[in-house]
C-alpha cells in the first residue's frame, strides 16, 4: 500500500510509525505540513503523489479540505474517543486522569470530530511528564491504532461515527487550549501539586513561577515530602544542577529552568539559570538521579538519566567517571542502560548555544562525551549497552562502543549526525566494526531512522527484548546473566578481542574525528551554528527532505 505520513515534524512517534509501516512492506512517504505556505500548495503535492491512505501521527496543522475530501485521511489524536482539543495530554495529567487513550479518526472540517477508525486506552502513571508520557504509553497506543487502521482500510472496512462509538473513558469532550497561565505555580501549595503542574506543562508551554523576584519556567520536577521550616519559595538545597525550593508542604526539586521575561529564554539545567549560590548540598529524589548503580553478583548495572536525552559537558564527565568507577568494582560484566523514557541523544545543543563561546563549549562537550565512549570501549570487562528508549547521534554511537548491544522493542535509533558536524564518539570504528565499511557508510550518509528490529537484522543490535518496561527489565537481567555464564563469557571475550585486534588503536579513530570536529566547531564549515539554532527554536522547515518523500 502507498501510505503518506502528513505531519508537522518527523518526530519520534512519526519515525516509529514510518519504520513499522516500511517493515510491513508498505511504500511510505512523508510530507512536512509547515513546509507548505498555503493549503493549495499542500493539496497539489498530495495530488502528485496520489497515496492510497494518508496517516497523520503528529499533526498540529489543519488538513486542507481538498485533501481529506479526496483521500482517506486519518489523524492520530492523543486522547480517547470523545476527547477534542489541542491540550489533551496537558489536561489528562493536570486533572489526574486515571486512564487515558489515543484515537485514530478521519479528518473532517471540525478538528478531532471525525468518525473513529481505532482507539486504545492505558492506565495513567501517578507521576509522569508530558514528553515521557507521549514517548511511551501514547506512542505505544498510537502504533496500535495505526496498525488497526491500516488493516481495516486494506480490508475495505470503514470508521464508526464518533457519536455511535462506545466511550471507554468517561467525561470526555471538547477541552480548551491550556496556555502558560493555566500552569502557574504557587509556592504555598503542596510540592506534589506543583510537580503535577510542571509535568503537565512539560516542553511547552512550561510552568511559570516567581523565584527570588524573577520570573521563570520550570521543567523536570520531582516532589519530596521532607519537612522544612523555610518560607515557601525559599531555595533550600541543590544537587548537581538541580535546585530544591520549599513549598507549603514538602520540597519541589527541578532540574531544568528557563528565564521568563519578555519571552521565554533557553531551557537549561537549573543552576545555569537560577542563582542557587549558598544553598546546601542535599540528596535529590531518585526520580532526578543522574546515575544509579547496583550489583547483582558479578554483574553491575549503571542506569543513566538525562532530561530529553541531552548530555552537557560536566554531565558527560560525571558519566565517564561513573563508568570508570563501576569498572573498578569486582564485576565481570557491566550493563549500561537508560530509563524507561530516555537513553541519550549525545551532546547538549541548548547548553552549547547559550554558552558565551558556543564553539568552545561544543568542543568541550565533544571531548567530554568521548571520555565516556573510550571508557566503555577500552574496558577490560565485558560491557553491554541496553537501549531502553529512543537514541540519536552521539547517544547511539556511545552505546555502540560497548561489546554487546541489546534494545527494547519499539525503540528507534538515529545512528548518524545531521547537525553540520562530522561526529565523534569513536563512530568511525564502532559502526563499521559491527556491520562493515560499506553498510556503515550508507547508514551515516542516508541519515534515516532505524528500528531496533531492523538494527538487529543488520548487526547493530545483538538482541531485542520486550516493549513492556517491567518485562524488559526482567529480560535484561536474564540476558546479562546468560552472557555471564562461563561458556558465553568466554565466547564474548573472544569476539571482543577479534573486534579490537581487527582495528587500529582507538586513539587513531578519536584523533581523526576530533580533527574534523575542530573544524566544524570553530570554523563552522557546514553550518553547525545555524542548524543548531534552528533545531533549538524548532524553526519551520523550508521543505520536506527528499530522503523522506516517495
Amino acid at each position: 500500500m502507498k501510505i503518506l505520513l502528513l505531519v508537522s515534524a518527523f518526530n519520534g512517534l512519526t519515525q516509529r510509525v514510518w519504520c513499522s509501516l516500511r517493515e510491513q512492506g508498505h511504500e511510505v512517504g512523508v510530507e512536512l505540513a509547515p513546509a507548505f505556505g498555503t493549503p493549495e500548495a499542500l493539496t497539489r503535492t498530495v495530488e502528485q503523489t496520489d497515496p492510497d491512505l494518508i496517516l497523520c501521527p503528529f499533526l498540529k496543522h489543519r488538513v486542507p479540505e481538498g485533501v481529506w475530501q479526496r483521500w482517506t485521511t486519518v489523524v492520530i489524536h492523543p486522547g480517547p474517543v470523545g476527547d477534542r482539543g489541542p491540550s489533551s495530554l496537558d489536561h489528562a495529567i493536570r486533572d489526574r486522569r486515571p486512564r487515558w487513550g489515543v484515537t485514530a479518526l478521519s479528518a473532517v472540517e471540525e478538528m478531532d470530530a471525525g468518525p473513529v477508525w481505532a482507539t486504545a486506552a492505558f492506565e495513567m502513571p501517578p507521576a509522569i511528564s508530558k514528553s515521557a508520557l507521549y514517548n511511551s504509553l501514547v506512542a505505544d497506543a498510537a502504533l496500535e491504532c495505526v496498525d488497526t487502521t491500516v488493516r481495516k482500510f486494506a480490508s475495505g472496512s470503514g470508521p464508526v461515527p464518533a457519536a455511535e462509538h462506545p466511550r471507554e473513558i468517561p467525561g470526555t469532550g471538547e477541552a480548551p487550549l491550556l496556555r502558560r497561565k493555566s500552569f502557574e505555580l504557587d509556592w504555598n501549595a503542596p510540592a506534589s501539586e506543583l510537580e503535577r503542574l510542571v509535568n503537565a506543562a512539560d516542553g511547552a508551554p512550561g510552568a511559570p513561577v516567581d523565584l527570588r523576584g524573577r520570573p521563570y519556567c520550570l521543567y523536570d520536577a520531582a516532589a519530596s515530602d521532607e519537612p522544612h521550616d523555610a518560607a515557601p519559595g525559599t531555595v533550600v538545597g541543590r544537587n548537581l544542577e538541580a535546585i530544591a525550593v520549599a513549598c507549603g508542604r514538602g520540597v519541589l526539586w527541578f532540574g531544568y529552568a528557563a528565564r521568563l521575561e519578555r519571552k521565554r529564554g533557553p531551557k537549561l539545567p537549573a543552576t545555569m539559570v537560577v542563582d542557587a549560590d549558598g544553598a546546601p548540598f542535599l540528596p535529590a529524589p531518585a526520580a532526578l538521579a543522574e546515575t544509579a548503580y547496583r550489583r547483582e553478583g558479578d554483574i553491575g548495572y549503571l542506569t543513566v538519566r538525562s532530561y530529553n536525552g541531552a548530555m552537557h559537558t560536566e554531565q558527560c564527565r560525571r558519566l565517564a567517571a561513573a563508568v570508570e568507577k563501576a569498572l573498578t568494582e569486582d564485576t565481570r560484566l557491566l550493563v549500561l542502560t537508560g530509563t524507561e523514557h530516555t537513553f541519550s541523544n549525545g551532546i547538549h545543543l541548548g547548553v552549547i548555544d547559550a554558552a558565551p563561546d558556543p564553539a568552545a563549549e561544543a568542543w568541550a562537550n565533544i571531548c567530554a562525551i568521548d571520555e565516556l565512549c573510550v571508557a566503555l570501549a577500552s574496558a577490560d570487562q565485558l560491557t553491554v549497552a541496553a537501549f531502553s528508549a529512543n537514541a540519536g547521534a552521539g547517544g547511539v554511537m556511545a552505546g555502540l562502543c560497548a561489546d554487546i548491544t541489546v534494545a527494547r522493542d519499539g525503540v528507534v535509533l538515529n545512528p548518524y549526525y545531521d547537525m553540520g558536524i562530522f561526529g565523534s564518539e569513536l563512530h568511525t570504528w564502532s559502526v563499521a566494526s559491527r556491520i562493515g565499511e560499506g553498510p556503515a557508510a550508507r547508514l551515516l550518509t542516508e541519515k534515516l531512522p532505524v528500528s531496533v528490529r531492523q538494527a538487529a537484522q543488520n548487526g547493530l543490535i545483538g538482541a531485542v527484548g520486550p516493549r513492556d518496561w517491567s518485562e524488559f527489565q526482567s529480560w535484561l537481567r536474564a540476558v546479562a546473566a546468560g552472557y555471564n555464564e562461563p561458556i558465553s563469557r568466554g565466547r564474548m571475550f573472544a569476539a571482543k578481542e577479534r573486534r579490537r585486534s581487527a582495528a587500529k588503536p582507538l586513539s587513531y579513530y578519536q584523533t581523526i574525528e576530533l580533527a574534523e570536529m575542530a573544524r566544524d566547531c570553530f570554523d563552522d564549515r557546514h553550518g553547525f551554528a545555524a542548524k543548531r539554532r534552528d533545531f533549538i527554536s524548532k524553526a519551520a522547515p523550508a521543505r520536506t527532505p527528499a530522503k523522506l518523500r516517495f
